[in-house]
This record gives structure tokens, C-alpha cells and sequence, in this order.
């Protein structure tokens, strides 16, 4: 349910708001780049006074219905615990229908795909964003039209490259260059809407009512570009825990939607009086003096929009790793001060190579509009459902009112998929694939896991038992205390039964440690530890992480100390198990499935690297086990 905060400070808030600027706004403020064209240049609608203005009341009814209202207003009460994105609204939604197996189930795959889809998403807007900076070159000196691939090409590969180096000192700069990036698209536009003002007249919903009904089918189609306007809209809900509700609400209504506005109706004013503008209007808007600066700017602007998407594909896959949808992945950490801060080398170059191929295989952002549209539709109309089942399920309110709620926005999520659907053949596939790609992993992943935990647990002796029996008759016990991690607790890890079995020694002191990520976004230190002591010096511990707290178990396992379990750091070694999977044919998953399953266990990041524990009191015993 929606958490509390308390309010910040003046100064705090000021800050929080510019930094939500940058990181939060970055995507759907370049898209002015971009949107407006799309929309004329299929060649089916004609840009007379009538079609512009009622193209540009779609434009501003889209950012005002699905941005202003659906998620400014509605998706950021959803909060869990201060947390937003689609998996934190995941863990709200299954939460809410836990006591509903059949129902959980369905919202978790739904949830799963949307997670996928996102990473397709996070391939085409960097492409397009920086693609349609950069094809300003076309507008003020078109001999050099054939520098754009390459020199986009330059920016992505160079943006990838510098990730390692971590996003603190490109962060500070994110909400002054957005800052004044806005303040210039809302200059730019100004002077054409009062040499023209009648382009004002576009508010008036009734311009894009009447323009859907004189098309019908062009308008349909039409709603694929349309749909441009709020790209980057899902960043609203993703970025909730860094920024707080207040500072995003308004960076948005104080900034943010009046200097798009005030760009779109000057890029609509021009056309008014210059139709073969259409080629690129945003670009066109600029004076002669301030092209250059223009040209450098919006490569800036389009540099934050695709970082901030890097930093959060980044944030979702850890969430991922962490709820058991991806396998581990090797995670560093960009900043002491700052654990939000990180770096997955696995994700940056896999999505530098997509993006690569995007740009050279798409090679414009007229094309490159085809492809983009149906990720993020599909994002949209899942994040709808999932509110509905919390607002429904978890906050209890009232069937009809969460029908009235949830429903006008699923109706109009479902008209912008509907027409981006139709996309799919002239470059939608490309997300989908990818988002495809990530889902047959997430599940294979999710299914995998489940079916090695079923077979451990049926060959697995219960842990009271083994040691009441390995007590009968003790081994020799030497001074120091063994950690054993176990997926599962209350059974014998194969770390302890090899132990056994080769060195026959018993440590003095006996940690049995089983780790368990759960639904929410955050769990503190005063409930991380649960303690059950099993006699002779031997206890069975659960430590507890919320998908946002970072698995350090050294640091877990010192709360221990306040319950009478004294750990000696230089004195424990951690045993873990390496379990070697073998697909075999039978129930289950398909056989090429449980391969997968094989391979990505396999090459999944060390567990002790993802736990944080010290490399030099690790002990490693491998079994097979046949799925």
C-alpha cells in the first residue's frame, strides 16, 4: 500500500526536483525530436491547418490523459514501500492475490513479460533518441548527411564504453543540461506561437475528436507515432524510490509538460505557415544563430535520455538476479557512498550490441519509429492491469470504483497497442523479439530453479535428523566456525555431508544459512536475522532481503552477535555447494529448456561474490544433479 514520507526540506527538494529532471524526464523530454514528424511523414496525412491542429491536440490530450493524469496522479500512489517500476508494482499486484494461486500465477507471467519487454524497450529509444539528435545534421548541412550512422554510432558505442567508469559525475550533470534543455525546446517554440496564436486552439479536445472521425483508419495508424509523445512515461513510476512523489509531480507539471507543450504547438505554428517544414520541425524552429548550439544541445539531451535508461536496465536486472528471474550476474559497484550506483558488465555490452545493430540495420528514426511503439504500449497496458489487482485486491477499495479507475486508461492502452501492433512487420518485431528472448530466459530460469529445488529436496535428509545422527557418535570438532549456505533451509547442505565425508571434522561452531529475497523493495537490519538453535553449538539462521537491499551476508551474519552467536571474523570459513546440473529427458521442461537451464546455471556469477563473502575462507564442494 502507499507508504508515508516526510516532506523534504526547501533546499532538498529543489535539488530533488532537478535531479528528477534529468534522470526521470529525459527520454519523454527529447521526444520532440522526433514525434511530431512521424506523424506526417507515412505520406497519409496531409498537412493542412485542419490535420496539424488536430494532430496536435492528439499530442497534448496523450501527454495530458496518459502522463498528467493516469501516471502523475493515479500509478504514483502505487508504491511499494516507496518503490515504483513494473517490478515493484509485480510484487504489489501478487502480493494483493496471494490467497489466489491461479490468479497469482497469470500476473506473474504477465509481470515477467512486461520485465522482458522492457529490456527491448531500453534497445530502440536509446537508438532513436540519439538518432534523432543527431539527424539535425540533415536540417543544417545536409552534404554531410552520410557522418550521421557513423558519427551515432560514435556517441553509443562511446556512451557503453564509459559505464564501467560509473554514472556519478554524468548524474550531477543530468537535471542542469535537461534544466536547460527544457527551458530552450519552450524558447524555440514560444515566438512561432505568437506570430501564430490560432494554433492555441488545438487545447480544445473537440480538434482531435473531429480529426479521428474524418480518418478513421489513417487516424488509427496515425496513433503509432502518436504514441512517441510519452516515450520514456514508464520512467515516471521507475524512478518513485530515488526521487519521491513530490519532486517528480513537480519537475512534471512546473517544467517539464508546459515546455513540451509550448515546443509541440511552436512546432505546429510553423507548420502552419510552412507545411515543407514537416521534413524535420523541431530542428526547423531554430534561428539561423542558434543552430549549431541547438545541434549540441540535443545530442546532450539525447546522451541523459539514453543514459538514465542504461542506469535503469542496470537496476532491473539486479531486481531480477534478486527475485530469481535471471541467473546471477557479475554486479559491480560504481560508488562508496551510493549502492544504487551500479555497474552489469553482462547487460551493458549485450545491450550496446542490439543497439548497434538497431542503428545500422534501421539506419533513420523514421524507420527506427516502426520499431519503437510496441514495448512500450505493452508496458503500458500491463502496468494498468497490475494496478487494477492492487487497488482492487490490496487496498480493498470498491469493484466499481477500481473499474472506473483502471478502465479509461486500459481502453486507451489498449487503442495505442492495437496501432502499434500493426508496426510489427515494418520494425516491430525488432523489441519484441528481444523481449521474447528474455522471457523464454526469465521462465526457463524461474522453471529451472524450481524443478533443481524439487529434486534436492527429494534426495535431501532433514538437518535436525543428520546431525541428532551425526551426534550419536561425533567426529573430532576443530576450533573455528563453518557457515554452510543452503537454497533450501531445514535440509543438509551437500557441503556438510562431503565435509564430512572427506575431511571427517566438525567445526566448533556450526552456522547453517539459508538467504530469502522477498516482494518488497527493502527489509532493515532489525528484522534481517531469524535464529534457530539446533544444540551443540549449531544454529539455523534466515536472513531476510528485500529486491533493493544489497545480499552482503558477513555483514547479516554480525547482527548474530545480539542473539548469543558469537562469529569471530578471521576464524569462519564458508562452505557452499556447487551444484553441476544435468538435463535428462522425462517430466519437466522440454530438453532443449533444461539445456538452457544447464547453461545458464553453469555461467551463472559465483554465489559468493553475490553474497559479498570473502574470497579467502571459501570452500567450494561440487555434486551432479540430474533434472
Amino acid at each position: 500500500m502507499s507508504s508515508s514520507h516526510t516532506a523534504p526540506s526547501r533546499s532538498a527538494l529543489a535539488g530533488l526536483t532537478l535531479g528528477a529532471l534529468g534522470v526521470v524526464y529525459g527520454d519523454i523530454g527529447t521526444s520532440p525530436l522526433y514525434a511530431l514528424k512521424e506523424v506526417f511523414h507515412g505520406g497519409h496525412v496531409a498537412t493542412t491547418p485542419d490535420n496539424i491542429l488536430g494532430v496536435l491536440s492528439l499530442l497534448f490530450w496523450t501527454l495530458t490523459v496518459v502522463v498528467s493524469v493516469k501516471y502523475v496522479l493515479l500509478i504514483l500512489r502505487a508504491d511499494n514501500n516507496g518503490e515504483g517500476g513494473l517490478i515493484a508494482m509485480l510484487a504489489l499486484a501478487t502480493m494483493a492475490v496471494r490467497d489466489r494461486p491461479p490468479l497469482r500465477r497469470g500476473l506473474m507471467l504477465v509481470g515477467l513479460f512486461g520485465t522482458a519487454i522492457f529490456f527491448g524497450d531500453a534497445v530502440i529509444t536509446p537508438a532513436m533518441t540519439v538518432l534523432g539528435a543527431v539527424e539535425g545534421i540533415d536540417v543544417y548541412a545536409p552534404q554531410y548527411h552520410d557522418a550521421i550512422l557513423p558519427l551515432t554510432l560514435v556517441v553509443m558505442v562511446g556512451l557503453f564504453a564509459v559505464q564501467r567508469f560509473g554514472t556519478g559525475g554524468i548524474g550531477k550533470a543530468f537535471g542542469p543540461v535537461m534544466l536547460v534543455w527544457f527551458l530552450s525546446i519552450a524558447l524555440l517554440g514560444l515566438p512561432h506561437i505568437a506570430a501564430n496564436p490560432k494554433v492555441l486552439a488545438a487545447v480544445n479536445p473537440l480538434y482531435a475528436l473531429e480529426f479521428c472521425l474524418r480518418y478513421r483508419w489513417v487516424a488509427f495508424v496515425a496513433l503509432g507515432a502518436v504514441v512517441l509523445v510519452v516515450t520514456g512515461g514508464e520512467a515516471l513510476y521507475a524512478d518513485l524510490g530515488h526521487f519521491g512523489k513530490q519532486p517528480i509531480r513537480i519537475a512534471w507539471y512546473g517544467i517539464a509538460m508546459p515546455s513540451l507543450v509550448l515546443n509541440y504547438f511552436g512546432q505546429g505554428a510553423m507548420l502552419l505557415n510552412r507545411p515543407e517544414g514537416v521534413e524535420n520541425p523541431f530542428f526547423m524552429l531554430a534561428p539561423s544563430w542558434a543552430e549549431i548550439p541547438l545541434f549540441l544541445l540535443a545530442t546532450a539531451a539525447a546522451i541523459v535520455a539514453s543514459q538514465a535508461l542504461i542506469t535503469a536496465s542496470f537496476s532491473v536486472a539486479k531486481q531480477s538476479i534478486q527475485l530469481g528471474l535471471l541467473p546471477r550476474l557479475r554486479i559491480l559497484h560504481t560508488s562508496v557512498r551510493d549502492i544504487g550506483q551500479i555497474y552489469v558488465p553482462f547487460i551493458n555490452w549485450a545491450l550496446m550490441l542490439f543497439v548497434v545493430a538497431a542503428v545500422v540495420f534501421f539506419g533513420s528514426s523514421e524507420k527506427m519509429a516502426g520499431a519503437y511503439g510496441v514495448a512500450v504500449t505493452m508496458n503500458m497496458t500491463i502496468t494498468t492491469v497490475m494496478t487494477f489487482f492492487v487497488i482492487r485486491y490490496g487496498w480493498k477499495y470498491p469493484l466499481a470504483l477500481c473499474v472506473a479507475a483502471t478502465g479509461v486508461f486500459f481502453m486507451i492502452d489498449m487503442t495505442f497497442l492495437a496501432s502499434n501492433l500493426l508496426k510489427i512487420v515494418a520494425g516491430g518485431w525488432f523489441p519484441l523479439m528481444i523481449g521474447i528472448g528474455m522471457f523464454t530466459l526469465m521462465l526457463t530460469w524461474k522453471q529451472g530453479r524450481r524443478q533443481l529445488s524439487d529434486k534436492l529436496r527429494e534426495d535431501a535428509i532433514a538437518l535436525p535428523d543428520f546431525l541428532a545422527a551425526v551426534f550419536v557418535n561425533p567426529p573430532t570438532r576443530v576450533a573455528g566456525t563453518a557457515v554452510f549456505l543452503s537454497a533450501e533451509q531445514g535440509i543438509t547442505p551437500n557441503a556438510l555431508m562431503h565435509n564430512l565425508k572427506h575431511n571427517r571434522v566438525l567445526h566448533e561452531q556450526n552456522v547453517f544459512v539459508s538467504v530469502r529475497h522477498h516482494e518488497v523493495p527493502w527489509i532493515g537490519f532489525d528484522r534481517r536475522c531469524e535464529v534457530q538453535a539446533l544444540g551443540h553449538c549449531c544454529w539455523q539462521v534466515a536472513l531476510h532481503f528485500g529486491f533493493k537491499n544489497e545480499p552482503d551476508v558477513p555483514e547479516a551474519l554480525a547482527l548474530l552477535k545480539s542473539q548469543g552467536v558469537q562469529l569471530e571474523e578471521m576464524e569462519t570459513s564458508y562452505f557452499l555447494s556447487r551444484d553441476i546440473v544435468i538435463p535428462t529427458v522425462g517430466a519437466g521442461m522440454a530438453l532443449w529448456r533444461e539445456k538452457l537451464f544447464a547453461s545458464m546455471h553453469r555461467n551463472a556469477a559465483a554465489a559468493a561474490d553475490f553474497l559479498h563473502l570473502p574470497t579467502n575462507r571459501i570452500v567450494e564442494l561440487g555434486s551432479k544433479v540430474e533434472i
